[in-house]
């Protein structure tokens, strides 16, 4: 039995039945390693991996950027006036209709991009995904800050949010799987702070370009989504490819390589390379044997059925409970009578309060576990935004209903931000099984998006 500080080197590439049970056993020492790790040792050792994972999440916050611009554009004055319709009292409003139709080409440009990553992901693997969404992504900018018409702006969303399925998929995939099951769960709910960071910045530079009344108080943001694609595109191309899909296509020796580089040693963690690829290899072979394909059927097909249902009703959730309402929130807060720069704060107030949110949600999953807190999470939302309803319903003229509205929108915000947003994307990555695991959380992400768009369509107009 090899030891738990020396690697011994054992034939991966064309076991025999020999092979196969020093693998599983080798297989059951790395698990017991890694459930007895605790949460310090298993950072202290895979400390290159969170940083690998939290800096390829960064394209997510590039794409929480890019969401809340266009959604916040629709009540900045100079992007009004230019592709608005004047009203009665000679201000400017983007119609109702290109606001439900810019967000809905927009979810549906992630749609195909989900749609693109189940196929393409499994095959090419996650960094060369990642690099070819974030070149196209580079592209499709161009169209975005040229536009000078609502169908060229449309075709613009539509294109550039392609790459963003992409982002959002391969991301929780990668997250889950360079980490240890101490860690799985704090990388996967930071891509909820990604989002939130993202969203707080584009609210930062449209509070900054308040003071301009040209075309460049809304083209300087465009421009700004240019800042993120080659630094991530560079370091991405340094990343190491997941172990685990290194050894769904068989390539064991590029994956203990790829080990090697997320994991640091220490003498006193008891950690063997080999044995964690065995665990890899002896997890990826009974998923074989249990008669689970890779496609898109397979998710459909005896237990994974019942995986596919959560994950897909998870995510939906997210989509349900109020996610729209906040990306549209500095429009919403002019809808209720707020000033422009009243509504621009309190969006910066709003995501502040969620991202401090996303950091209590990291304690609150060992005091309550994350099937609770999803499920609690979506009671009290649900209250809140039924408050938030009744109290609409006082009239835009009543100051003290405006800023009430508000409150409670931060108040949402932040509940949101600690139950049901970040805790599905931990739930979603980790559910499915290894071998569908890419197609499995592309699905579900679909199905939110699905639901997005309905919420789009009602959001602009309540």
């Amino acid at each position: 039995m090899p030891s738990a500080g020396v690697e011994q080197p054992v034939n991966m590439s064309h076991p025999t039945n020999g092979d196969h049970d020093a693998i599983a056993q080798e297989a059951v020492i790395a698990n017991k390693n890694e459930q007895s790790m605790g949460l310090f040792k298993s950072l202290k050792l895979y400390r290159k991996a969170c940083l690998w994972s939290i800096f390829l999440s960064t394209c997510v916050i590039m794409e929480g950027f890019d969401v809340v611009l266009l959604n916040a554009l629709y009540a900045y004055p100079p992007f009004q006036r230019d592709f608005g319709e004047r009203q009665p009292d000679g201000s400017y409003e983007l119609a109702a209709d290109w606001q439900s139709g810019l967000s809905g080409g927009n979810q549906a440009g992630q749609i195909i991009g989900l749609l693109l990553t189940g196929l393409i992901a499994d095959h090419l693997g996650y960094r060369k995904t990642l690099i070819a969404a974030l070149v196209f992504c580079t592209g499709f900018i161009f169209i975005v800050f040229f536009s000078k018409s609502l169908v060229q702006l449309l075709i613009g969303e539509i294109l550039i949010a392609i790459p963003w399925g992409v982002f959002q998929t391969t991301t929780a995939t990668y997250a889950s799987e360079v980490c240890p099951t101490h860690l799985r769960a704090y990388l996967t709910t930071y891509i909820n702070a990604c989002w939130v960071l993202g969203q707080l910045i584009a609210s930062g530079v449209l509070r900054s370009m308040l003071s301009r009344n040209d075309v460049w108080g809304y083209r300087i943001p465009f421009a700004l989504q240019w800042m993120w694609p080659v630094p991530l595109i560079v370091g991405i191309f340094f990343a190491p490819e997941s172990p685990w899909w290194l050894v769904r296509h068989d390539r064991i020796d590029e994956a203990k390589r790829s080990l090697d580089r997320l994991t640091t040693k220490h003498e006193e963690i008891s950690f063997n390379a080999n044995e964690t690829i065995s665990m890899i290899i002896h997890t990826n072979k009974a998923e074989k044997d249990a008669q689970e394909g890779m496609s898109h059927m397979d998710l459909f097909r005896g237990t994974n059925l019942r995986r596919t249902e959560v994950v897909c009703v998870t995510w939906m959730i997210q989509a349900a409970t109020g996610s729209t309402i906040t990306s549209y929130s500095t429009y919403f807060y002019q809808q209720a009578g707020m000033a422009v720069e009243n509504s621009f704060n309190m969006s910066l107030g709003q995501y502040g309060m969620g991202l401090l949110g996303t950091i209590a949600a990291w304690f609150m999953m060992n005091w309550f576990g994350r099937r609770t807190i999803c499920l609690y999470g979506q009671i009290v939302v649900g209250i809140v935004l039924l408050i938030i309803g009744c109290v609409g319903t006082v009239g835009r003229e009543n100051a003290a209903a405006q800023w009430t509205i508000g409150s409670l929108l931060i108040v949402h915000t932040f509940l949101y931000d600690c139950t049901v947003g970040p805790i599905c994307y931990s739930l979603v990555s980790e559910l499915s099984s290894t071998r569908l695991r890419t197609k499995s959380v592309a699905l579900a992400r679909n199905l939110h998006n699905c639901v997005c768009i309905i919420t789009s369509v009602i959001t602009p107009v309540c």
